[in-house]
């Protein structure tokens, strides 16, 4: 359990947001502004979807028991959507075939996260192929629209600064997404208790936020 434990946290939102932060800021200071709004919006759209799926459950009990889908996995979206965008931008430069190579390994890396969320029992089958596909749709929709604007100068000392900067990241306590999503969940739908399922997947286990 120990080694998917440490995995899955490296897809937490203290992670993959900062590394997500640092792809628009590449972005912005290559002058690249077109590029960078689309990549905050598609990033957001994303993260506003998997947030009201869960509130949708937490305060109404509103999911699919049939494949026992509570929400999107946040860890598989947020992973699928910013590692093959993060490989597509440092591979700028290099042929179309390595920079293909490089998107399907951060999807890969996305599926890779899911498989460790079922591996630490906080989400269904349905949930963590859920979020893999919507977050593929984000990296795919952006590196889609991308094609269309002009190659961006990315800035290679402010590239490694702000991977230098972001290594003590997967070191950091998990952000309590849960707790949060719980409280506001709460507070919009006015009951005194979340709506849960059956088995012990939607509990944090082991000290892990199951967003």
């Amino acid at each position: 359990m120990l080694p998917w434990i440490s995995i899955t946290q490296l897809a937490d939102t203290t992670v993959m947001l900062p590394l997500a932060a640092a792809c628009a800021a590449w972005l912005a200071c290559a002058r690249a502004w077109r590029m960078a709004l689309w990549w905050c919006f598609l990033l957001a759209l994303g993260l506003a979807l998997v947030t009201l799926s869960k509130i949708a459950f937490i305060g109404w009990g509103i999911g699919i028991p049939t494949l026992d889908f509570t929400g999107f996995s946040g860890h598989a979206m947020r992973t699928t959507a910013v590692m093959p965008v993060l490989f597509y931008l440092l591979l700028q430069k290099s042929t179309v075939a390595t920079r293909i190579s490089g998107v399907i390994l951060g999807m890969a890396l996305g599926v890779f996260m899911g498989i460790s969320r079922l591996a630490v029992h906080v989400h269904s089958m349905s949930e963590v192929v859920s979020g893999c596909l919507l977050g593929a749709c984000v990296s795919i929709g952006f590196i889609w629209i991308s094609r269309t604007f002009p190659k961006p100068v990315l800035h290679r000392w402010l590239i490694v600064l702000s991977l230098v900067v972001l290594i003590p990241a997967p070191m950091a306590n998990p952000a309590p997404t849960e707790r949060w999503l719980n409280t506001i969940s709460l507070l919009i739908s006015r009951h005194d208790k979340p709506f849960e399922r059956g088995y012990s997947g939607k509990t944090a286990c082991c000290g892990l936020e199951s967003d």
